[in-house]
């Protein structure tokens, strides 16, 4: 009797050829190129370094296509990216020391919006590790502690024999829900040393689903079917599952009115009689939310952004739907069901009970237009126009990558994604510098359509290198920049709290002029003109840069009333 995990898939003919008669030359890099083609990958991205080389040497023989950029930090925003719009882990090839310790801001963001990244690193010679002072260039006291506390899970190799096992288990532990960056370390020595080791030819892996317990399910449904206000929040964890149209079907079902967060953007439709757009940060939709008798969270913890500052308190019955246990009702108490967020929705489906509510579209249309009504008591035309002029210039499909900036802070809130997976931002983890690199990033990955990039100028600053990657790989990626001549949030937070600003204001380049040094075409625009060239800058192949010198406002806090 043969049991399924008796089985044991023979080698083919050919990968017997290739096992028994390896190619000449071959080093442990080459075994770390060959595990990723196995699994699937076809691009990398990275910057070489001394330890590293074995790695990068490795991908002149391989068919893995390398995206170079110039900040190791903005290699990982590119891997994030690409990891977002595809669904598949992205490989992310670093040096030791430093350049490693570079890429830490990208990895938070990874980790914070479950992005897949595999990040492969070199390190000090074996003899190096375990913590003794040798003295090696970009030596670490133990430089995987540097990053245990950011990414899913680290994994060291000491021989070339474990490279194959050791990076299917990270690619694996990136692709099991919630998806996240995770870190392998080699030694320089062992990827440059030549190798025994026979072709690797096969590297299937399979992530483990994360499916709801039926129990609670079935408690799930039971409440939702009898509420008489019942709510959802649909956060990125729907995204990421792609699960949004399973989310629809439940919230007609239900005649739910659904909220999307900052990182769920484009989970719900805009424009659906049901949908109460994204607007976490007004009372209006706090109260709303807090009056559900049942509130439905999925693929979301209820953090800071999510829940109006901390300052949401719901009266009814919460259900949480979250792939990431420690997010399971860190925040609120719940029915808190550990899982994947399209097969929890699955579930519901099968067995929750059809509601109806006609009313349930006219409190929705309520809620907006209270919180339109705060807006336009506000004087924020210029703002409104801007944010209003970008969806417009930006085609169907072409997804968009925004920095920590105030237009960004808008579009966190009134930007229509118009699709789930097409608005990203760095709302995870909050550092600057995202949404360019970003930007290029989702480019490699779908050449179809054009990239927006979204950026103030003092988050410009922190990309303006990866001018030079658009041009070597002649991305399609237009990078609108929002010139006001400092960090515009910081200053506005500041004179708030302090009555004036401190160290926000900017000595800025000419970014027309800096573009057309890197051979990417620039053009100043304004807020009258800023949808003409931004479509005509979007709709011309390559890269571009597009200036517009405002000062724009952010609308007024609800939390602190």
């Amino acid at each position: 009797m043969t049991h399924d995990h008796d089985l044991v898939l023979r080698p083919t003919a050919a990968q017997t050829e290739a096992a028994l008669n390896p190619p000449p030359g071959r080093n442990g890099g080459d075994l770390v190129v060959e595990t990723l083609a196995g699994l699937g990958a076809t691009t990398v991205f990275g910057l070489p370094g001394q330890h590293a080389l074995g790695m990068f040497d490795a991908l002149r023989r391989s068919d893995l296509r390398y995206i170079g950029l110039r900040v190791e930090n903005n290699a990982g925003f590119a891997a994030d990216a690409y990891g977002r719009i595809t669904g598949e882990a992205a490989p992310l090839l670093l040096s030791t020391g430093p350049g490693a310790l570079t890429s830490l801001a990208a990895l938070q963001e990874a980790r914070a919006a479950s992005a897949p990244v595999l990040a492969i690193s070199s390190q000090v010679p074996t003899a190096g590790l375990g913590g003794g002072r040798h003295g090696y260039l970009h030596e670490l006291p133990d430089q995987a502690a540097s990053f245990r506390g950011v990414v899913k899970s680290v994994h060291t190799v000491r021989t070339q024999s474990q490279i194959p096992s050791a990076i299917a288990e990270a690619w694996t532990s990136a692709l099991t829900v919630p998806h996240g960056p995770v870190w392998v370390e080699i030694p320089q020595d062992v990827l440059l040393a030549e190798t025994a080791v026979p072709v690797v030819t096969g590297g299937d892996t399979f992530p483990e689903e994360l499916p709801p317990r039926p129990e609670l399910t079935a408690v799930a449904a039971d409440l939702l079917s009898r509420a008489e206000r019942p709510a959802i929040i649909a956060g990125g964890g729907v995204v990421r599952a792609d699960a949004s149209k399973k989310l629809r079907q439940l919230a007609e079902r239900l005649q739910a009115p659904v909220v999307t967060t900052f990182g769920g953007k484009g989970a719900f439709p805009w424009t659906h009689p049901l949908s109460l757009q994204s607007w976490l940060e007004d009372r209006h939709t706090t109260d709303f939310l807090e009056d559900a008798d049942v509130l439905l969270v999925v693929g979301s913890g209820l953090g800071e952004l999510s829940s109006n500052y901390h300052t949401f308190r719901p009266r009814g019955r919460v259900i949480q739907i979250e792939a990431d246990l420690g997010k399971l009702e860190s925040n609120h108490p719940a029915l808190g069901i550990h899982a994947d967020a399209r097969l929890a929705l699955q579930a519901l489906l099968e067995t929750v009970g059809e509601r109806t509510d006609p009313a349930a579209p006219e409190r929705v249309r309520a809620v907006l237009d209270k919180v339109r009504e705060r807006i336009a008591s506000q004087e924020l035309t210029l703002e409104q126009d801007v944010l209003a002029a970008v969806r417009r210039a930006l085609p169907p499909g072409a997804p968009s990558f925004w920095d920590m900036t105030i237009l960004a802070y808008w579009a966190w809130s009134a930007f229509d994604a118009e699709a789930p997976n097409a608005m990203h931002s760095a709302q995870g983890a909050g550092g600057l510098g995202y949404g360019f690199p970003a930007a290029l990033g989702a480019a490699v990955a779908d050449p179809t359509h054009p990239v927006l990039a979204v950026s103030g100028d003092g988050g410009a600053l922190y990309s303006i290198a990866e001018l030079a990657t658009a041009r070597q790989y002649d991305l399609n990626v237009t990078w609108l920049i929002v010139d006001d001549g400092g960090y515009g949030i910081l200053r506005e937070y500041m004179t708030d709290a302090f009555g004036q600003p401190t160290a926000t204001e900017l000595t800025r380049p000419d970014y027309v002029a800096l573009a057309e040094s890197f051979g990417v075409p620039g053009v100043r625009t304004s807020p009258k003109t800023l949808e003409t060239d931004l479509a005509k800058a979007l709709a011309a192949p390559g890269p571009s840069v597009v200036v517009l010198p405002a000062v724009l406002r952010m609308f007024a806090p609800t939390h602190l009333d």
